[in-house]
């Protein structure tokens, strides 16, 4: 079973990014710049490559990472990471143990208690529960992907025009296409979530985002999805929002991406 560490990542210099990230594995690094470049290195045995494109766009970089795997299981992850020394033991011994399944999250540890990372109950992974799983808990098998045609949306995350929800509307589509997902309470790193680079609170370009996020993951269900959401997180966004004023702004995001998502379809 060949394990490989996905890096989405941007300017670096050099693959140093591998030790500081604790990376025991293999490792194929994207790194968002301004040239096109191909790097290889064996570092204590293990291949990291780092391949540069001139573009932007978190989900362009996962698509990239995901097409250009030579692994069997795939770990997703961003340059803030630092795996702890034995996650490659505990990724095998987990889909070992759950044989069926396609994808499992793992718990990540954070560095901010303001900002702590979703830790579920062990096993299969629903609709609802999806929703709570980041992009850099998630391990999968890239045959399985790639046989289903999955891929991040682009048109989401960080550097696109929704600036977040990719993963959740990658495992949505992932259990719809049939993909057994599953969650093993078990740390396999840790995440420094001092600074983000997308987050700036509750604002209405926030609220445009998951509007769009919900209708892209189920157009039937995201009346209730918008709703639950904005009585769900009142508590957080009621000192720079009204309740009325979230709403609406989540009903203008799905508006504007049935357009955008309209013309696409008529390119």
């Amino acid at each position: 079973m060949k394990l490989e560490v996905l890096v989405s990542t941007m300017n670096q210099k050099d693959m140093f990014l591998s030790k500081k990230m604790n990376i025991k594995t293999d490792a194929l690094i994207i790194n968002q710049c301004d040239k096109e470049d191909v790097q290889e290195l064996i570092i204590d045995n293990k291949k990291i490559r780092m391949l540069s494109y001139n573009e932007r766009g978190l989900s362009k970089s996962r698509n990239r990472a995901i097409y250009n795997s030579k692994a069997d299981i795939c770990i997703i992850a961003d340059d803030d990471l630092v795996y702890k020394d034995n996650y490659k033991n505990i990724i095998i011994e987990a889909y070992n143990k759950y044989l069926d399944a396609d994808i499992i999250a793992f718990d990540v540890k954070s560095t901010n208690c303001c900002r702590p990372t979703s830790s579920l109950k062990e096993g299969n992974v629903d609709f609802l529960h999806s929703m709570k799983i980041a992009s850099f808990q998630i391990t999968f098998k890239r045959e399985s992907i790639l046989n289903k045609n999955i891929k991040f949306n682009e048109l989401f995350g960080a550097g696109s025009k929704y600036t977040c929800g990719e993963e959740n509307i990658l495992l949505i589509e992932c259990i719809k296409k049939g993909l057994k997902v599953k969650f093993v309470k078990k740390a396999i790193a840790i995440v420094n979530h001092n600074e983000s680079t997308w987050y700036n609170g509750f604002d209405k370009k926030l609220f445009k985002t998951k509007g769009a996020m919900f209708y892209e993951m189920s157009s039937i269900m995201s009346p209730i999805l918008i709703s639950q959401f904005a009585i769900r997180k009142w508590n957080l966004y009621k000192n720079q929002m009204h309740f009325i004023s979230a709403y609406k702004y989540m009903i203008k995001g799905i508006i504007e991406y049935k357009k955008i998502k309209s013309k696409l379809v008529n390119e």
